[in-house]
């Protein structure tokens, strides 16, 4: 079959599969896609986004399934082109999300050869993806690996409407959990909210309300404010210190320390709901894979438990203690976050961009104004793509901010490029450039290594990014105290918030929270 009739079956599978974005990354290779692809988006049936850099468009494409909720396809040339989408697809597998890889290949038989843009194609995704819509549940990745000759000619063609994106969803059985909720409350239950889709909002906050336990909420749940009065401020020390005997987890998989604590915690008794169907540990726990708010709805009307351990007690305390030292060390990165979240708080939605803006936004971020559109790239937990992938979730939204570490950001360089092709009218990139992985820091291993050693932990920088927002268009603001945050004009064009914290307040901050 020659390339052109190739391209279209292949685009009009996708679009009788429900997908309706497409992110393409030209090359010779996939010239006839590429075609088909502008003359379907010509007629109305898709919307077509480009990008020359494959890692950031497949990250790029991961966003898009955030905001439309339904699956966008990536589109490549062959060789290498085709490897670069690994990272975003191991990403999109963790997180059941429907990221389709269509790959245009050589034909089979230059597999092997040596020959130029020939590689092994088929399976490169291996377990994190399936190859055909068969096998295809929509809550994950699929990759479609197109053979395809170079030369081709054009002829006329005709789309029809995609069709609606439905996933092949199993019903939940939740019979067993619903028991569990009512046994052994005496032992204390407490609720670890991750990242929420906007659909499970008011399904998690009722039942959390009614049950009346503690909660461990996450500010990718877009319920951190709404469910306040019921938060842990300090939830990983409190929660070691004294372990609850149940833990009930709702939606992704929580970035705390005491998570991980769990797995020397075996008897903590542990249930997951989430989209994935993934413990999130390697001990015995038990998951229901579904959507959070239809499972809640399954379990159907929930007894008050309360806060059999008292957790809760000691709130307000801990709570005015927080306060204290962010008001001690105003310019120090926690206090500098909790800046960033109070006009981020104004926006239409916020993304975090890697571990220590999401651990810093859930402790300090401000709980007056609720935020409710929060994301991150938590699959994997890694901090690649992370622009990219905030650039497609908020491609036409205005007022839309994201918080980085400076590392995620010069991982993701390239990412920008997309910006002529979305609505930057409020919109905000904001760095805390603390000057490499300081995260690690906070590691107890490192006080003993040596200094070399902990020199390739936190890989020290002293990158300009003025330089980036010059490359990419983006007005460039620095933040060096909390009073220059005054300085921040938010109008049609990209900002790039430089956030520089003072690092000897930081390290004192630290210390002072140590000892708390």
């Amino acid at each position: 079959m020659d390339a052109w009739t190739i391209s279209v079956e292949t685009v009009r599978a996708a679009l009788g599969a429900g997908v309706r974005e497409f992110v393409v990354c030209a090359g010779a290779r996939n010239a006839a896609l590429l075609e088909v692809l502008a003359r379907a988006e010509s007629q109305g049936r898709v919307k077509v986004w480009r990008h020359f850099e494959e890692r950031s468009a497949g990250f790029f494409a991961l966003g898009r399934t955030l905001a439309i909720d339904a699956p966008c396809a990536v589109v490549t040339t062959s060789g290498t082109a085709a490897a670069e989408l690994l990272p975003a697809m191991i990403e999109a597998h963790y997180q059941a999300r429907p990221l389709v890889a269509i790959t245009a290949d050589r034909p089979a038989r230059f597999r092997g050869t040596g020959a130029p843009q020939a590689i092994e194609q088929p399976g490169i995704f291996g377990p994190h993806a399936v190859s055909s819509y068969e096998e295809w549940t929509g809550l994950g990745p699929l990759h479609l690996n197109v053979e395809l000759e170079e030369d081709f000619k054009i002829g006329e063609v005709k789309f029809a409407e995609p069709a609606e994106f439905v996933t092949r969803e199993k019903s939940p059985l939740v019979g067993e959990l619903a028991r569990w909720l009512r046994e052994d409350v005496y032992r204390g239950l407490v609720v670890m909210i991750g990242g929420l889709e906007p659909s499970d909002h008011e399904e998690v906050f009722h039942f959390c309300s009614d049950l009346g336990v503690p909660v461990v909420v996450e500010g990718t749940s877009g319920l951190r404010e709404a469910l306040q009065e019921l938060a842990l401020p300090d939830a990983d020390r409190t929660l070691k210190a004294s372990p609850p005997g149940k833990i009930l987890r709702l939606g992704d998989v929580p970035s705390g320390r005491f998570w991980r604590d769990l797995e020397d915690l075996p008897k903590v008794e542990v249930w997951s709901v989430c989209r994935g169907g993934f413990s999130g540990l390697a001990r015995e726990s038990k998951v229901i894979r579904g959507g959070v708010a239809r499972v809640l709805r399954a379990i159907g009307d929930v007894e008050e438990i309360g806060d059999a351990l008292d957790h809760l007690v000691d709130r307000s305390r801990r709570t005015a203690r927080i306060e204290e030292l962010l008001e001690a060390h105003p310019d120090s990165e926690p206090a500098m976050v909790r800046t960033l979240s109070l006009y981020a708080s104004y926006g239409s939605s916020v993304y975090l961009g890697n571990s220590m803006p999401v651990r810093e936004w859930n402790l300090f971020a401000q709980w007056d104004r609720p935020v409710t559109e929060v994301r991150a790239n938590r699959g994997a937990n890694g901090i690649d793509g992370q622009a990219s992938t905030w650039l497609g979730w908020t491609a036409d939204k205005s007022g839309a901010w994201a918080v980085l570490g400076d590392l995620t950001a010069l991982y993701d360089l390239a990412a920008p490029f997309v910006l002529d092709q979305l609505e930057t009218k409020g919109r905000v990139l904001a760095v805390v450039n603390n000057h490499g992985g300081r995260i690690f820091e906070r590691l107890p291993r490192l006080a003993d290594m040596s200094p070399r050693a902990a020199e390739c932990f936190t890989n020290p920088q002293a990158a300009d990014l003025s330089g980036w927002a010059k490359l990419w268009g983006m007005r460039h603001v620095r933040i060096t105290n909390a009073d220059d945050f005054d300085a921040l004009e938010q109008g049609d064009e990209t900002v790039l918030l430089e956030v520089l914290p003072d690092a000897a307040e930081t390290k004192a901050f630290w210390a002072d929270w140590d000892r708390m």
